[in-house]
């Protein structure tokens, strides 16, 4: 098992590393920029180092100073957390070269993962099912009107070195198709340094449904069930919960079996989730591959009764999985709560916290970096805290999240927690009626 464990990463994900190495007898160290001097994860660690100045490019995301912390601090192991370096090959073949286990799969696993067109391929020859589009990069305008009339409108293009909604257009028409392309293009090149463009079949009313998976050094891969994560908004997830309202029993079984296969066929090691896309008739379709851990993890570690960052953590030092297929008996249900207005279009709003007070009970956990005083910088991703509750039923779990924002108190900056509060009492989310359009036409009331 390693010594110690340098976080790359900060917020409440190095939080939540360091409290399970704590508990393995692992020592622990933070990086962080001047801005988040003063956040929970440099506090609690055992040893910490300033790494730059407030810009990730000149901490979180520079490998040369991190590298230089894990050799002054004599780390054996990396944990990345989620973004920033997380999915970087590069950056894992650092590791590899130095000697510092990264806490996640190989540069290998990532880069055929990361490439939305290499992982599509390779989920073809998997026989994972997988959107109708085009072969490979669409080469231009008369190649891929041709790939839509043949697959049928509305079609979407994606980058193919995209995330998170960037470079990502849906075309209706083919007389829409060269202003969408070029404008996906020119989104897609300022975001990720590459233009390369993909098309698929629009998949219509979708729904958003992950499965957890775990892999070890040995082979083994085994499922946690799933996740359905449809609440979103500029496809950025504001809401998930286990199990899908929207899953019965056979599909659920059907799907795991599919991200098991998605899985072993890159022999994948470490935790990981499999993504898809599920149509109002109940197919399912491989979206892409995230090749580390999740911000909505804590969902499945509720309903499973397992920390799944040990489980990382163990697999990781060449521990076997003793664990099987999981399908759970609670339901678990996490509210992302971001520094951002809801009342004016989730517009950003980083600044002093006066007061905050967390919300307590039976069934009910808060994620977090922050504390009142605390002031959250305006560099970085706008969460601050993950509010998970878990009943024995989808119901009893809304009305349990809804006492539990009703206690959740944040003042000096705007949060979602009123979004969530009016999302608790809309008739169709508490149906289940769900798909990642949903909050098309939500509209939030005025308090």
């Amino acid at each position: 098992m390693f010594k110690k464990v340098l976080i790359a990463n900060r917020g409440e994900i190095a939080l939540r590393v360091i409290r399970t190495c704590r508990e393995m007898g692992i020592r622990t160290v933070a990086i962080y920029s001047t801005a988040d001097k003063e956040s929970l994860h440099v506090r609690f660690a055992d040893e910490a180092v300033c790494i730059g100045p407030p810009s990730s490019a000149e901490s979180y995301l520079n490998v040369s100073k991190i590298m230089a912390a894990v050799e002054i601090t004599n780390a054996d192991a990396i944990h990345p957390g989620y973004g920033f370096l997380s999915e970087n090959a590069s950056f894992a073949e650092v590791c590899e070269e130095y000697g510092v286990k990264f806490i996640g799969p190989s540069a290998e696993m990532i880069r055929l993962m990361g490439d939305k067109i290499t992982a599509k391929d390779t989920m073809i020859k998997a026989k994972v099912p997988v959107v109708p589009g085009s072969d490979g990069q669409v080469k231009s305008v008369k190649e891929g009107k041709k790939i839509a009339a043949k697959i049928g409108y509305p079609v979407i293009l994606k980058a193919t070195a995209g995330g998170g909604g960037k470079g990502m257009r849906i075309v209706n028409t083919e007389d829409e198709f060269e202003e969408q392309l070029s404008k996906a293009q020119i989104e897609a090149g300022a975001a990720f340094g590459n233009d390369a463009m993909y098309l698929e079949k629009f998949v219509e009313e979708p729904r958003h449904i992950e499965f957890q998976i775990i892999g070890d050094q040995h082979g083994k891969v085994v499922h946690l069930s799933e996740r359905d994560c449809s609440i979103q908004r500029r496809h950025q997830k504001l809401l998930e919960e286990s199990p899908s309202p929207f899953l019965d029993k056979k599909l659920r079984e059907k799907m795991g079996r599919a991200a098991i296969k998605a899985a072993k066929a890159i022999n994948y090691e470490g935790v990981g989730t499999v993504e898809f896309l599920v149509d109002k008739y109940r197919k399912f379709y491989f979206m892409e591959m995230n090749t580390r851990i999740q911000v909505e993890h804590p969902v499945t570690e509720e309903v499973i009764n397992r920390d799944l960052i040990k489980e990382q953590i163990k697999v990781a030092a060449g521990e076997k999985l003793s664990g099987k297929n999981y399908f759970p008996e609670l339901h678990c249900i996490e509210c992302r709560i971001n520094a951002e207005d809801p009342h004016h279009d989730f517009r950003p709003n980083p600044g002093h916290i006066t007061s905050f007070h967390s919300p307590k009970g039976h069934g009910v956990r808060v994620d977090t970096h922050v504390y009142a005083g605390y002031t959250v910088p305006p560099y970085y991703d706008s969460m601050i805290a993950k509010l998970i509750c878990r009943a024995e039923t989808r119901e009893e779990c809304i009305k349990k999240m809804a006492r539990a924002l009703e206690e959740f108190v944040v003042e000096g900056i705007k949060t979602t927690v009123p979004f969530h509060k009016q999302l608790m009492k809309n008739e169709d989310f508490k149906a289940g009626n769900v798909t990642t359009k949903f909050l098309d036409t939500f509209e939030m009331k005025k308090e």
